[in-house]
């Protein structure tokens, strides 16, 4: 192994507070010099929030060590696509589509591109629809899927992610989305190629075994699951089967030593 790639909420933090121990590993790694990023499905926030949330937590990051799916999708989004996208993400996320022309919030024609992110509670049967007249145009625009994660753990127990809007907006259009995000191997990918590394040189430390541990074993990557998060028992009974399972991420440089690496 030569670079680590950490999820963040379930694995660095929980709740809003650092998991115990998760200062410390990611102090160890930094401290022995092994190369690392962080990977999170997180679009309800830009970058600059999520930075200076795990600053306050005692982990302090550069927002170039943070892929992000908004991050990803609007450069491929400037670089493929010419003509006004329609967003359905937060007012914050928003921010990182800042260079790019956005159709109005009201419009229900005209995309070139229909951007569907963690919207939360701000879902609704109205915004939902306009999102599936927009992809019902002709010609029909991009579907794009920030990340595929069914659910999330918050304080309140587990709470649905963008996944299963995306997957109802592409059964009722007929439309194929295009994921930024976990567990899409182009995700991966790119975190590879920012860390200049070979996919089996490299680990995923996560705590979904569908978004994390799924998806990066399908890019090639050796894989860690930890029993925080949204980590179930039932995880390990299924056909997904991690390298390695730890309790927390505080157990990962204890182990990351112990295996030779």
């Amino acid at each position: 192994m030569k670079a680590v790639l950490f999820d963040l909420d379930g694995v660095l933090y929980q709740e809003g507070r650092a998991i115990p121990g998760a200062v410390e590993a990611v102090a160890w790694f930094r401290r022995h010099a092994v190369a690392h990023l962080f990977l999170t499905n997180t679009t309800s926030r830009p970058r600059t929030a999520l930075v200076e949330k795990l600053d306050s937590m005692g982990i302090p990051v550069e927002p170039e060590a943070l892929l992000t799916p908004p991050v990803a999708a609007a450069r491929w989004l400037a670089a493929n696509v010419d003509g006004p996208v329609a967003l359905f993400v937060t007012e914050q996320t928003r921010t990182e589509f800042a260079g790019l022309p956005q159709l109005p919030a009201d419009a229900e024609a005209g995309a070139a591109a229909v951007v569907v992110g963690d919207l939360g509670e701000e879902w609704s049967y109205p915004r939902l629809n306009r999102a599936f007249r927009l992809l019902m145009a002709d010609p029909p625009p991009r579907l794009i899927a920030l990340g595929m994660t069914r659910y999330w753990q918050a304080t309140d127990g587990l709470r649905l992610d963008a996944g299963p809007f995306v997957a109802a907006l592409a059964m009722a259009s007929g439309l194929r989305p295009r994921v930024f995000g976990k567990p899409a191997s182009p995700f991966f990918q790119a975190a590879l190629d920012l860390l200049g590394v070979e996919a089996d040189k490299c680990l995923m430390v996560g705590d979904d075994i569908r978004g994390d541990i799924e998806g990066a074993q399908a890019a090639g990557l050796c894989t860690l699951l930890v029993r925080t998060g949204k980590f179930r028992p039932v995880d390990l009974e299924g056909d997904v089967r991690p390298t390695a399972v730890l309790d927390s991420i505080a157990d990962l440089p204890g182990w990351w030593q112990s295996s030779g690496f």
